[in-house]
Formats: C-alpha cells, sequence, structure tokens
C-alpha cells in the first residue's frame, strides 16, 4: 500500500522536471481529486489555490525559460495510512536555473491522500521552502 502513495509521491516531483525537456505538469491532475488545495506558507503568509490555479503559472515557467533545468526530489519522508487515507510528511530539495541564476532550495511538504475506486489520490498539498 505504501508503494502505491510512493508511486504517486514520485509522480507529483518529477511532473515538474525539465531537465531533458518540458515538465510532465499536465499529468499533475489526475493526480489529485478536482477538489484538492495547494496551499504554501511562506514569510507569515498564506497563498492557497485549486489544483488549476497551482498548476497553470509553474507550467509557464517550467516551459517558458523562467526556470530551466529544474528538478525537486524528496529527501526524507514518513507516511500513516489510517484505511482509506494518508498523510505524508515529505522533506525536499529543489535545484534549477531561475531567470539565468543558480537557484536551490529545501523545503517540507505535508500532502494528504485518500484512496478512491482503488487509487491513490491527492487532497491536500501544504508546503513551506525553508
Amino acid at each position: 500500500m505504501n508503494s502505491e502513495i510512493d508511486e504517486v509521491i514520485a509522480a507529483f516531483y518529477s511532473a515538474f522536471d525539465n531537465r531533458s525537456g518540458l515538465a510532465q505538469t499536465d499529468r499533475l491532475s489526475e493526480l489529485f481529486i478536482p477538489e484538492a488545495r495547494v496551499v504554501r506558507v511562506s514569510s507569515g503568509a498564506v497563498e492557497s489555490w485549486s489544483v488549476d490555479e497551482f498548476i497553470r503559472p509553474r507550467a509557464l515557467m517550467l516551459s517558458d525559460g523562467t526556470l530551466a533545468n529544474f528538478h525537486e526530489w524528496e529527501t526524507t519522508s514518513q507516511t500513516v495510512v489510517l484505511g482509506d487515507i494518508a498523510s505524508r510528511e515529505s522533506h525536499y530539495q529543489k535545484t534549477g536555473t531561475m531567470h539565468g541564476r543558480p537557484y536551490s532550495g529545501v523545503g517540507r511538504k505535508f500532502i494528504q491522500l485518500c484512496r478512491l475506486d482503488g487509487r491513490w489520490r491527492i487532497t491536500a498539498v501544504l508546503w513551506q521552502d525553508l
């Protein structure tokens, strides 16, 4: 069961990878339930998006040269599964070139999932870059 969740999380992170061409952000929608929310906490502010609102500007940055040679990967994680619901604490690193300059960072995400029709899907992502 955790291997199925691991696959969803790996697909989530790899969708932003544009090192060998275009990122696969169009695949992100299938990983989420339609009502999912993505929330970022930064500098005392909270930003919240629907899945489409979250994907759109990132897909543009990853395809128009703003953010090049980018990838983000999970460094450590812990998953708790309770029946058809799960929570993943995910720590990550990222690197690339933003506006022609080196770009990197680390952060953490809490990813909530549910199993619908035998398939794990993301219901919410809460993240903070450190």
